[in-house]
């Protein structure tokens, strides 16, 4: 089967990308460096031909609210027109835990207008909002340090492994578009001062964390639960300890 795998360069879409490839599917890398431009719609054509699934993974190169919002706009009118064109048979696209609760947000109303975007296309999906990534937890470290003294919230907290997500992506993928939203989450919450206290312990990092009560998440003050699911969802098998056992690095 052919696939477009949109954003297939980044740390998630090349984990997409070769397991995919490792199932025997024929996966086409959606980038500007693969001849595929979202934001001119150059080669969009050309890498639609004949493909039937189109796994979004697209992010805009900032954060910050209007160059955001001007990705999503701009990249998501581009690929609805190609993929009506192509009949493409499913569109999955990966969101975040919380978007509709944190509208305030610039960056997740950007994230919203691309879920509504894909939702009034027409085109069969499937969007999977996600919990953050264990993978994250540096940068947490990296952005609320101060010395050796890292400043933590104690919000909701329940991340799941890249590892996990790329399984999922390609599960839900594969199946017939559910023309509805799924959430994936780790299989454990807990504050989030707790994953990092514990990520430091065994990682050795000669840093203290000191908990928090500002319901800060790394620049973003948020709500206490925004970050974990309200109702159902898919959990992770990889558990957080174990993960930060095999990558936690000094």
């Amino acid at each position: 089967m052919k696939i477009l795998v949109i954003g297939g360069t980044g740390l998630t879409g090349r984990l997409v990308t070769k397991k995919l490839a490792n199932l025997g599917h024929q996966v086409i890398i959606g980038s500007p460096s693969h001849g595929v431009d979202l934001m001119t719609g150059e080669g969009l054509s050309q890498a639609l031909e004949n493909t039937e699934i189109v796994i979004d993974l697209s992010n805009s190169s900032s954060p910050e609210e209007e160059n955001a919002i001007h990705f999503f706009q701009t990249a998501g009118k581009n690929l609805v027109k190609a993929e009506r064109t192509a009949n493409i048979r499913h569109h999955l696209v990966l969101s975040i835990v919380g978007t509709d609760d944190a509208l305030e947000i610039g960056y997740l109303r950007a994230k919203k207008y691309q879920e509504d975007n894909i939702k009034n296309s027409g085109i069969p999906y499937t969007i999977i909002r996600s919990t953050q990534f264990y993978e994250h937890t540096d940068a947490i470290i990296a952005i609320q340090g101060q010395g050796d003294e890292v400043f933590v919230s104690k919000i909701d907290y329940q991340p799941i492994a890249l590892e996990d997500v790329t399984d999922y992506i390609v599960q839900f993928a594969l199946e017939e578009p559910k023309n509805g939203t799924v959430e994936i989450a780790g299989p454990t919450r807990a504050n989030m001062d707790d994953f990092v206290a514990k990520y430091v312990e065994i990682s050795g990092k000669p840093i203290k964390v000191v908990s928090d009560e500002d319901s800060k998440y790394m620049h973003l003050i948020v709500p206490k639960s925004l970050l974990v699911p309200a109702e159902a969802y898919c959990a992770g098998k990889v558990h957080f300890e174990d993960w930060a056992l095999n990558t936690a690095v000094i």
